[in-house]
């Protein structure tokens, strides 16, 4: 395909399309991260060191599953092109594991409900949503080449991200109160689908398009494509920043509704928090392209780390101090914000590196890495919650719980956030595949895409 038409802008509209897909996804990320572990030992009556352990148990699962799909990805050949199909797939089976993993039946022995949880548990997050993540990732990158338009087109991305989970996450506690979790878990499955669907349908691949045959090009073996992309130091770095990102924010909202319970005694106040946890991030996105292209994403990202850290250490001192509280709140919003916006422009970034640098083009397998890191976030920071709560003792049945829960809750919503924020800094830092950006487009507008 020709290089100008793979590098013309992407319609707004079709930018909003591409968002929506997130915003789906991150209904799905802000039920498991925010509520699952709630619902499992308050609700399921399983124990927090049993789900903690399965959290992790499938994050092994996980890293066979995100590796094989990208490999998928790279391989399928539709006139649709190589991602498009997938999210079609991926947005009626993501409706129906939503509705399942909130359906533990409560007249099973709490062994059965493990089993349960475990078999619902890997078909959403390990089959559906590494279905989905992989292909939404890898879309951006066969979208344009054009890396401004890229940045712009992962802004409106996270936007649209960020305003679902703050509708999602506003809305789950009062939906379980009213209605049940069944219901619940209809609504929240039917929003995730339909806006997951969207992107499959209206967005367009161009880059890596034959146009005569109207599908992609032919593309080079997995056995080639795999190693490229494993010598791809930009690949480690996006999934380490991935998986970082996603614990400190998974980590940080599952103890919130413990930190409400057991600090302020106030379970509704999980709603004013989560508000000020997300608006704050959405608005500091529409200041992103003009930073990102002005300066750069790593600087971007660089200064919502430091935010972060600032935000929880105000969190960790805060205490039944409601005006601290939601202050750092919104520090940690506006600093978490540019982090998930960033992250998806940097794989279509380091795609266009591996293609420059190893001659093979792999925006699957690249794709994986964000679906890999994500997953390792959510599961290992949902699992560091359940495991901290089950070290210090807590019992969902007991009416009054210890000093030592209510500390650890304390210690856990706040400053561990900050410490993983400093280690996440340092890994933003590395990310400077930019530097890369000008000597990669002159290359590639000169030979046309390599390994297609």
């Amino acid at each position: 395909m020709n290089q100008a038409v793979e590098s013309k802008k992407i319609p707004f509209w079709k930018k909003i399309c591409y968002g929506c897909g997130a915003g789906g996804g991150n209904a799905m990320s802000t039920l498991l991260s925010s509520f699952l572990l709630s619902y499992y030992t308050d609700t399921a009556l399983i124990g927090a060191a049993a789900i903690g352990t399965m959290f992790v148990v499938c994050r092994v699962l996980d890293g066979v599953t995100d590796f094989t799909m990208g490999g998928i990805v790279d391989k399928t050949n539709t006139k649709w092109g190589k991602a498009r199909p997938w999210l079609i797939i991926a947005a009626p089976l993501m409706c129906i594991g939503i509705i399942l993993i909130v359906s533990v039946p409560q007249g099973w022995s709490e062994a059965m409900k493990l089993v349960y949880a475990y078999v619902t548990y890997i078909f959403l997050n390990c089959i559906v949503y590494t279905i989905f993540g992989v292909a939404h990732t890898a879309l951006l990158a066969r979208m344009t080449r054009d890396f401004k338009d890229r940045n712009t087109t992962s802004t409106v991305s996270s936007i649209l991200n960020n305003a679902v989970g703050l509708v999602v996450g506003t809305m789950i506690t009062a939906l379980q109160l009213n209605f049940g979790w069944t219901v619940t878990g209809v609504i929240l499955g039917v929003i995730a689908g339909v806006l997951i669907l969207i992107p499959g349908i209206f967005c367009e691949e161009t880059v890596g398009m034959d146009v005569a045959e109207g599908k992609p090009k032919d593309t080079v073996p997995m056995k080639e494509q795999l190693p490229a992309v494993l010598k791809n130091k930009y690949f480690w770095i996006a999934l380490v920043l991935g998986g970082l990102t996603l614990f400190v924010n998974a980590n940080a909202i599952a103890f919130q509704i413990y930190y409400c319970n057991l600090v302020l005694g106030d379970p509704m106040y999980m709603t004013t928090l989560m508000s000020v946890g997300q608006l704050p991030g959405i608005i500091i996105l529409f200041f992103m392209p003009y930073f990102s292209n002005k300066f750069s994403k790593r600087s971007f990202m660089a200064c919502g780390a430091v935010v972060m850290i600032l935000g929880f250490c105000i969190i960790g001192m805060a205490g039944a101090n409601t005006t601290l509280l939601l202050a750092g709140t919104i520090l940690r919003s506006l600093g978490i914000g540019p982090m998930f916006a960033g992250l998806y422009a940097f794989c279509a970034d380091a795609a266009d590196y591996g293609e420059w640098k190893f001659g093979i083009r792999s925006e699957g397998l690249m794709g994986s890495s964000q679906s890999i890191g994500s997953k390792i976030g959510i599961g290992f920071g949902s699992a560091c919650t359940a495991w901290v709560l089950a070290a210090v003792g807590y019992d969902s049945t007991a009416l009054v719980q210890s000093d030592a829960v209510v500390s650890a809750v304390r210690f856990g919503y706040g400053w561990l956030g900050a410490i993983i924020s400093v280690i996440l800094l340092v890994g933003v830092l590395m990310m400077d595949v930019e530097k890369y950006l000008p000597e990669i487009r002159a290359s590639l507008g000169d030979k046309g895409p390599q390994g297609m």
